[in-house]
């Protein structure tokens, strides 16, 4: 079992002496998804260049920053920059953003992320909520970061992701009007995207859409006692199930494209939480 605290306590403190509140909910930006840092009151921006231990995001989109913002009289951890084991990263690396969070004593998790479509019935550009996650392509590295945990510890995973959070994410899209698909996240590491034989596996066990993060935060974030949701945007279809050859530029274009819904939905589920 990796010893988070042993690792990245320096993380921790170098952020605990800057804060200028305990945050409430922890919003996690996915690729082409980081404008949402700018839509809301920022108090303070800490570089996560300037912090001890803190992996640097080496991903176009992924600026590395931990925002300190309020919204509708919510206090708020925005993460900018997220960190990928296809980054060459260890999964305790990729790890500490949510670390920080649960050691600031955050309750809430919501994860964002772009992601492949498999589901058929998806187009580019929907927002699909993550009702589950497979994560076969990690158990190893999970096992070696959590152990094997307790009785008590099992059980935070009876509600994961969180119901109730669950509930207000699709509260938020009924109010706001936006239409939210449902289903489930399917991680592999990455760095190459998959082969239309392994989005055809994918689509065989129950994959809905596919992509390179989330669900070890996920995961992790639950096992620390965090509610957690996640959001995809859907930002192409994936591999074999379209005629476009898959790039980074097309993700980047197609959460531009949504990036307003994405903006709405996030500040409702703010607002409701």
């Amino acid at each position: 079992m990796i010893n988070m605290n042993a690792k990245y306590r320096d993380t921790y403190e170098a952020v605990a002496k800057q804060i200028p509140f305990e945050p409430e909910i922890c919003v996690v930006l996915g690729s082409g998804l980081g404008d949402f840092a700018e839509k809301v009151e920022t108090i303070r921006s800490i570089p996560t260049s300037s912090l001890p231990n803190y992996p640097v995001s080496t991903v176009q989109g992924h600026d590395g920053y931990l925002h300190f913002a309020n919204y509708a009289n919510k206090k708020l951890l925005i993460v900018q920059g997220r960190i990928h084991l296809y980054e060459g990263y260890r999964i305790s690396q990729c790890m500490v953003p949510v670390y920080v969070s649960s050691k600031l004593n955050c309750k809430k998790i919501l994860l964002t992320n772009a992601a492949g479509g498999v589901n058929q019935h998806f187009t580019p550009g929907d927002l699909m909520l993550n009702s589950s996650f497979n994560g076969i392509n990690i158990k190893k590295e999970l096992t070696d970061l959590i152990g094997i945990t307790s009785l008590e510890k099992k059980n935070t995973f009876l509600d994961f992701p969180s119901h109730a959070f669950i509930n207000i994410v699709k509260n938020a899209a009924l109010q706001e009007k936006i239409s939210l698909k449902e289903g489930v996240y399917w991680f592999n590491k990455g760095p190459s995207y998959e082969t239309p034989a392994e989005i055809r596996m994918t689509s065989y066990f129950g994959g809905d859409a596919v992509g390179m993060s989330t669900a070890h935060e996920a995961v992790y974030a639950a096992y620390l006692g965090m509610e957690v949701a996640a959001i995809s945007c859907i930002t192409n279809m994936a591999a074999g199930l379209s005629s476009q050859k898959l790039s980074h530029t097309e993700v980047m274009e197609t959460a531009e494209m949504v990036k307003k819904d994405f903006e709405r939905l996030v500040k409702k589920i703010i607002e409701l939480s």
